[in-house]
């Protein structure tokens, strides 16, 4: 992925040129990767099928490398394409074999996006001359890691997995300042958050949570939680866990209960003036979803009050920017 400038020009290097319009002729390269791929990889390519492909690629960084030919094919062992990415390359070039990591990874990319749903293998080749022969500098990639061994063993076998849904909740019972996140994201949509009361209990009497991330994960529960009665949830948490009991009492009774409180008496209020038993229920049905946004008001305050910026308790709470203009400091 070439296209390399003259410093100050804008016109590519003579060689280049040249190297293009030789290497961009199917024969020609035919007969350049018959010459110069290795054995094993030769016989894996079909190169009757040999197709010249476009060598611009963009990455999410926005900035263009240019291969210097990119040909695609088929290969002999069923369905499949090889990419042959070769490089042209006048001087030495240090992190050459790292510059090659990163065209076949784009290139690989650039078959992802054409629909296709394998990866391809890409062979980058590396075609030098002239200044600097021979090559200085090492072809594999993970030689130029301060650690190579580490980095071999990093890039070529399972990168490192952590599937909560998988840990025993013994096992989370030991990850300490972790270990509160994940059992509540374990749980969340599979069962009753109540019934992990005495995990959480232990949890939280160890000290490992911070009251920012308690506030935050209790907001998230209550608009996420499967938990049927949260306010009696966070009481018991309040109870069984005192270091903690002004945070969870104000979002559970000083809060939540408050605002439920004053929706139900409203409601009471207007089924009575209906007169009728369907009035009652209705009234009481919309006074506790009026108390529920007040509940949630109030959460919202004690967010601010810890720090948190409006946008993301705007997100969390589900209120609007006129919501949180109620709120009074």
């Amino acid at each position: 992925m070439s296209g390399r400038k003259g410093k100050g020009r804008n016109t590519p290097v003579p060689h280049d040129g040249l190297f293009k319009t030789f290497l961009t002729h199917t024969d020609t390269a035919r007969d350049f990767l018959t010459l110069h791929l290795p054995t094993e990889l030769l016989q894996l390519c079909d190169l009757n099928t040999l197709q010249l492909e476009s060598g611009s690629f963009i990455e999410e960084n926005l900035r263009t490398y240019f291969a210097d030919v990119l040909y695609s094919l088929k290969t002999t062992d069923g369905e499949g394409y090889i990419y042959t990415l070769i490089e042209h390359q006048s001087s030495p070039d240090k992190f050459m074999a790292f510059r090659l990591a990163r065209y076949a990874i784009a290139a690989m990319q650039k078959h992802l996006d054409a629909g296709h749903e394998q990866l391809p293998l890409v062979i980058p080749m590396l075609f030098t001359h002239g200044r600097g022969s021979p090559w200085p500098y090492t072809m594999n990639w993970t030689e130029l890691f301060a650690s190579p061994d580490a980095a071999r063993r990093l890039y070529t076998s399972d990168f490192p997995l952590i599937d909560v849904g998988s840990i025993e909740d013994g096992e989370i019972m030991q990850h300490r300042r972790m270990a509160l996140l994940e059992l509540m994201l374990k749980h969340a949509r599979t069962r009753d958050l109540a019934e992990l009361t005495e995990h959480l209990v232990t949890l939280l009497i160890a000290g490992y949570t911070t009251d920012e991330q308690l506030v935050t994960l209790m907001n998230w529960m209550l608009q996420t939680g499967d938990t049927a009665r949260p306010e009696v949830f966070l009481q018991e948490l309040a109870r069984r866990s005192p270091q903690h009991e002004d945070i969870f009492m104000t979002i559970a009774q000083k809060l939540e209960q408050k605002g439920l409180e004053k929706g139900r008496m409203e409601g009471i209020q207007l089924g009575e003036q209906r007169g009728i038993e369907k009035g009652r229920h209705e009234g009481k049905l919309e006074g506790k979803l009026e108390g529920k946004h007040e509940g949630k008001l109030e959460v919202a305050r004690t967010m601010l009050e810890n720090g948190l910026d409006r946008n993301t308790v705007m997100k969390m709470t589900g209120l609007t920017e006129d919501d949180l203009a109620q709120i009074r400091h």
